[in-house]
């Protein structure tokens, strides 16, 4: 067992584990802003970071803005979420040469660069943990998501500002980090100046920080970390019922009359799945040269959506924006939980900020529940 022990850096020893995690040969993701959002993409340097910088969020709206300090971790989560560094949004399986004697099959080698990743909520860490049942410790786990999850190192943040469409405190993922993570930082800013309560959750943590400038932290400091996150937990924009209600509620409404309300919304576009952190959905193609002497064989990422993922034998399985939109709801909240034990849902709210039409999952919850279910009818 890690035995916990609270430092305390500065900005500048912060500096000091982007340069150690350099020197340790990993290539250091962090948050930054790019395209008027804050994105996740390789950082050089703290002042890669989007510090004095905050999201607006809400049903369909992202804006950044300015804060009225110099945080560096003042945001909520932007569109990406750590899968697309995981779980490749496309990755080649295998490609296939024909020579004029042979014909022969290449697999693709596994990943092998090592990858630090910064500014990891607790929202995230449950995400990846998701991710890793399914994709890394399942009875047939996906070789090349597994090579990149065995060489992360993870400094997570412990949240204090939530976004407008954040539920995570109701889904018991949030906001404050409570594992699965190499280092934890809190951001406090005692008297104005910007310092970061640590602590090391792993053998590999505990060396990185022995390495930094810093010293031991202070019950003041302490409290005040504490003090952050319990105000970030009362400021959460959304909130979801009770987790372990969802299955039954969502299993006994199949037919309820909000499908086919929030079906006239829905444009199928697939955005919610997209920015989903724990959505694994792939698809596979078959790609050939022109001259015919080589194919790649390459997976996709996917959306419940889409018509043709539903397909079989004579057509999709489901047609209709309300039959999609129900099987993606209903195995997040529900079914999900018979396949993996848990929600596939962290409330991270994303799906409700970047839905074109700002569809809020939690609102759709709420209506079925606060409602009684229609007679059942033909599905369309």
């Amino acid at each position: 067992m890690i035995a916990r022990q609270f430092s305390v850096l500065t900005i500048g020893g912060v500096a000091a584990l982007l340069e150690a995690l350099r020197g340790r040969g990993y290539c250091v993701i962090g948050p930054t802003m790019r395209d008027q959002a804050i994105v996740y993409a390789e950082i050089a340097s703290v002042a890669d970071l989007p510090q004095g910088w905050t999201d607006e969020q809400d049903g369909g709206h992202y804006r950044l803005s300015r804060r009225g300090d110099d945080a560096l971790f003042g945001y909520a989560v932007g569109q990406h979420s750590w899968k697309k560094f995981l779980h490749a949004p496309e990755q080649r399986l295998w490609r296939a040469e024909r020579s004029a004697k042979a014909m022969q099959v290449l697999a693709e080698p596994e990943p092998t660069e090592m990858l630090a990743f910064i500014g990891v909520r607790s929202c995230e860490l449950h995400a990846i943990a998701i991710q890793d049942r399914v994709l890394c410790n399942s009875a047939q786990p996906d070789g090349h998501y597994r090579a990149r999850r065995e060489n992360v190192f993870l400094v997570a943040v412990n949240c204090a500002e939530p976004g407008g469409t954040c539920f995570c405190a109701s889904m018991d993922t949030g906001p404050k980090v409570a594992g699965g993570y190499d280092l934890a930082l809190t951001e406090i800013a005692p008297n104005g100046e910007r310092r970061f309560v640590v602590d090391a959750g792993s053998v590999a943590g505990h060396a990185v920080l022995a390495e930094l400038p810093r010293r031991d932290a202070t019950q003041d400091e302490m409290a005040e970390a504490e003090a952050v996150i319990a105000h970030a937990a009362e400021r959460m924009g959304r909130a979801m019922p009770a987790a372990d209600e969802l299955p039954a509620l969502l299993r006994q409404n199949l037919d309820h009359s909000r499908w086919d309300e929030v079906a006239g919304r829905c444009l199928t576009c697939g955005n919610c799945t997209m920015v989903c952190p724990t959505c694994f959905c792939t698809t596979v193609e078959d790609v050939a040269s022109l001259d015919g002497s080589a194919s790649e064989h390459v997976q996709r990422w996917d959306s419940c959506f889409t018509m043709d993922f539903s397909y079989l034998h004579g057509g999709s399985v489901r047609t209709s924006p309300r039959s999609r939109y129900r099987q993606w709801m209903t195995h997040k909240l529900a079914t999900w939980w018979e396949q993996f034990g848990t929600s596939g849902c962290v409330g991270c709210g994303r799906c409700i900020t970047w839905c074109p039409v700002g569809i809020d999952i939690t609102e759709e919850v709420a209506a079925i529940r606060d409602s009684k279910a229609t007679a059942p009818s033909e599905e369309r």
